[in-house]
């Protein structure tokens, strides 16, 4: 006979929607049999660092100095400078990208940086807890990587009472759990990886982070649609969400800040997948340039900005006449959405006859772009290759377009043409708004135009 204070319900494992019965598809996020049987028991809540007490605003110092530097420049400039005091971090991203890799390469360079503060070496060691690898599996990554520093502590343990006993008893400079979905906590009878194991898993981990000002890094699985597994309330809970971006296709990896409290969101680094690890691209434009080929129809470079970071890449288009009823409209690395607009707004204010055409899009490298500045550039390298005329190889461009044919002005402009000018274009086709509140004189020659049928002018003179 079941007790009086336990309560069973269903919860479904996606989003953490709960419900008195079993039901085939969430209401909530629309996930198909996910929902598990759980079991609610009542137990006392937790709380952060005992008595505490009000403290004026103005009474609160904050030392900047006080970040750990990793050792890996790309990954401090996404974390906003380097690693903060007691801050809860969530590392995403599909099987064998590199999230392993990375973090026994971040904890063998905080082992051997230095605070920015002083002279002093990083006090304690790091440990790193894994719940699906055995310590000899690490062993081996870490032989292949060339990593042999004392300081790294192994340990394979599950239990989250057991890795909060262990941790207080080695005090580490950083504490690493690979992965969340394996932890359990002895207080709740479900099985690691359910919706209550993970939420209370990750409670009690950023209650030890918080109470000791220890970072705490959390591993954390995906869905085959790509997003982070688990609840949601996970990612509220963490104080930083990574998220490592690329395809086996590619030896190239993209992190991304999807959140950070910290510092900027939306930065990224880039790195490369080599034998020895992932080795850090300093400069990503030339990378992403540097196959372009030379006088081709189709082919574009247009300037991004990721973060705070002005990034030229190359985009693609490839236009022929369809053999099929519906024309197809395919995009790689760009919405798709966003491509039928511009093709409709060719069509409509341009002129063009692309009804009867398949369109695919690529941007090279397996970067994604959501920023609406790379309008300008797909429209023109989908004339280009509707027209089969190749745009001069030594022009960029960036610029927003309306649905009336309008080129719209972006921020950061002065940061775009500071990178093109590095890298060795000679001249820029961007917004006429943008020309007029310019605040540099540039060294390249550089082009304004209001509308869509003033690029392809300029672009495409004859």
């Amino acid at each position: 006979m079941k007790s009086s204070k336990t309560k069973m319900f269903f919860q479904c494992q996606s989003c953490g929607y709960r419900a008195l019965k079993w039901l085939g598809k969430c209401p909530d996020c629309g996930s198909w049999n996910s929902f598990v049987e759980e079991k609610e028991e009542k137990k006392a809540l937790l709380r952060i660092g005992g008595d505490s007490k009000p403290v004026a605003l103005p009474d609160i110092t904050v030392n900047e100095n006080e970040r750990i530097d990793t050792g890996i420049n790309e990954l401090n400039r996404i974390l906003g400078g380097g690693i903060v005091g007691g801050s809860l971090v969530l590392i995403g991203g599909d099987p064998g990208i590199g999230k392993s890799t990375i973090i026994l390469q971040m904890l063998d360079g905080i082992c051997k940086a230095k605070k920015n503060a002083s002279d002093k070496a990083v006090p304690g060691p790091a440990l790193y807890v894994s719940g699906e690898e055995s310590l000899k599996q690490i062993k081996l990554r870490a032989s292949r990587l060339n990593i042999d520093n004392e300081k790294i502590n192994v340990l394979a343990e599950t239990c989250i009472e057991n890795i909060t006993e262990h941790a207080k008893e080695v005090c580490p400079s950083v504490l690493v759990i690979d992965s969340i979905q394996t932890v359990f906590t002895q207080e709740i009878t479900s099985a690691p990886g359910s919706v209550a194991q993970v939420r209370e898993s990750a409670a009690k981990l950023m209650i030890y982070a918080k109470s000791y000002n220890v970072p705490v890094f959390i591993v954390g699985h995906v869905t085959k649609e790509g997003a982070i597994a688990g609840p949601r309330i996970l990612e509220h809970i963490v104080d930083t969400v990574l998220y490592f971006e690329g395809t086996g296709g590619h030896s190239y990896r993209i992190l991304r800040a999807v959140k950070n409290r910290f510092g900027s969101t939306n930065e990224i680094g880039v790195f490369e997948m080599r034998e020895l690890g992932l080795i850090e691209i300093p400069n990503p434009s030339e990378l992403f340039l540097a196959e372009r080929p030379d006088s081709v129809a189709g082919t574009t470079v247009v300037s991004t900005m990721e973060g705070t970071r002005p990034l030229m890449v190359e985009v693609q288009a490839l236009v022929s006449q369809t053999n099929l009823g519906i024309p197809r409209r395919t995009a790689i690395g760009v919405d798709v959405n966003r491509v039928n607009l511009l093709v409709a707004v060719l069509e409509k204010i341009g002129g063009l006859s692309l009804g009867g055409m398949d369109i695919f899009l690529n941007i090279t490298g397996g970067l994604k772009v959501t920023e609406p500045a790379i309008d300008l550039g797909i429209v023109g390298t989908i004339v280009s290759s509707f027209k089969d005329i190749p745009i001069n190889d030594r022009i960029f461009v960036f610029g927003e377009v309306g649905l009336s044919g309008e080129v719209r002005a972006v921020s950061r402009v002065e940061n775009r043409i500071n990178e093109a000018e590095k890298i060795g274009f000679k001249e820029a086709l961007i917004p006429m708004s943008n020309v007029e509140r310019l605040n540099i004189k540039p060294k390249i020659k550089i082009t304004g135009v209001s509308n869509i049928n003033e690029a392809i002018q300029s672009l495409f003179p004859r």
